[in-house]
């Protein structure tokens, strides 16, 4: 028994000797001969290809428009200008001039821009990358979403090309095109930052795309690209205490920008459903008050009489539950439900009155215009 103990203790030596020497030696030996592949993360080198395809697509926009100033002072009154702003020699006209950006759309001439770019313009003009100029007509405007389609009559137009198979992920790189406080096109780069951000008080309809590529006064209504030059969205708005970029940019979805394009481009205008219903978001305490297990819905705050909701029977302190059979979650989402209805087709609203809950059928309206232009 002791010899066997021996031996083992012998042969355990003398294989910590080998693994030791082999460590030292020839460490190779140990290494597997299987390699997992490194799949490279590394971004590109350049975007230039990308801003290729689409800086050619992307103009700038200059308008003009004549304001009225007082000459005297006193006159900054706005109860003293009604009285006396008419009055010939007391006040002043003079051409104010305004800058932007656009994005050709389509070869046949169709710019798509912001809306408060060219609002109340008495003339537009419009700078090409190729430097060329030209007079832009306004096709027609949707203040609600800040959208608005120009027309230039010019040939060899390159029109921009829209990304519809790219999924935008919060993450991607995008590249900021315009023409920024006038200098002349740029173009900056960034990521997107968050999607669907709503809430801002920017539009009536929100749905916007944040990226932290620098936006500045003048990039309104300019591209905002993919890695690979695909117009993803229109850019519309910063945030900013000091007027210029903090990282903090938004822009319309191009989806949905070119749903508001061609209807523009075909019929004129936007049509949007209507019920003529002001809603409320409900609160926890007012969840509570009417007894409600939870706080998704709204509350019909005001109600437009002899509008399409009045005329189905909805009464302000109804409780909106479901319109067209899908479930109300707010104030936001509700107002975009109802949007996307057609006009005259008659859908049915779930309401609670009073502990009941009631089935109304509504015809609905459409959503009455905004001045496009302003005046």
């Amino acid at each position: 028994m002791r010899r066997f103990w021996l031996l083992f203790a012998q042969a355990v030596t003398v294989c910590l000797g080998v693994l030791f020497v082999v460590t030292t030696l020839r460490p190779d030996w140990l290494r597997s001969s299987r390699t997992v592949p490194v799949v490279s993360a590394a971004a590109p080198q350049s975007y230039a290809h990308a801003v290729e395809l689409a800086a050619p697509s992307v103009v700038n926009v200059y308008t003009t428009k004549q304001v009225s100033e007082p000459v005297a002072p006193l006159l900054n009154d706005p109860d003293l200008a009604r009285l006396f702003g008419n009055i010939p020699g007391l006040t002043r006209h003079r051409k104010a001039t305004t800058l932007g950006s656009g994005v050709i759309v389509r070869s046949d001439g169709y710019i798509l821009t912001n809306y408060h770019v060219i609002a109340a313009a008495d003339a537009i003009q419009v700078a090409l990358y190729d430097g060329r100029q030209a007079a832009a007509e306004l096709v027609g405007a949707d203040p609600d979403s800040d959208l608005a389609v120009l027309r230039v009559k010019l040939p060899d137009l390159v029109s921009i090309k829209f990304s519809d198979k790219h999924v935008l992920r919060v993450g991607d790189v995008v590249l900021a095109i315009g023409n920024p406080f006038g200098v002349g096109q740029t173009t900056t780069m960034g990521i997107v930052s968050a999607l669907g951000r709503n809430r801002l008080g920017i539009n009536t309809y929100e749905n916007f795309i944040q990226t932290d590529a620098a936006i500045n006064p003048g990039n309104s209504g300019g591209a905002l690209v993919d890695a690979s030059g695909y117009l993803v969205g229109i850019n519309t708005a910063i945030y900013s205490e000091s007027g210029g970029s903090l990282g903090i940019g938004f822009a319309i979805p191009a989806a949905a920008a070119h749903t508001i394009m061609e209807q523009i481009i075909t019929t004129g205008k936007v049509t949007r459903g209507w019920l003529g219903i002001e809603p409320q978001d409900i609160t926890p305490e007012l969840a509570q008050a009417f007894r409600l297990g939870r706080q998704a819905g709204v509350i019909i705050a005001d109600v437009l009489k002899d509008g399409p909701a009045w005329n189905s029977g909805a009464r302000v302190g109804d409780i909106v539950l479901k319109i067209d059979k899908m479930p109300v979650q707010d104030t936001l989402s509700f107002l975009n439900q109802i949007a996307q209805l057609t006009p005259g087709r008659t859908v049915e609203m779930d309401v609670l009155r009073g502990g009941r809950q009631l089935h109304l059928k509504v015809k609905v309206g459409e959503r009455p215009r905004t001045n496009p232009r302003g005046r």
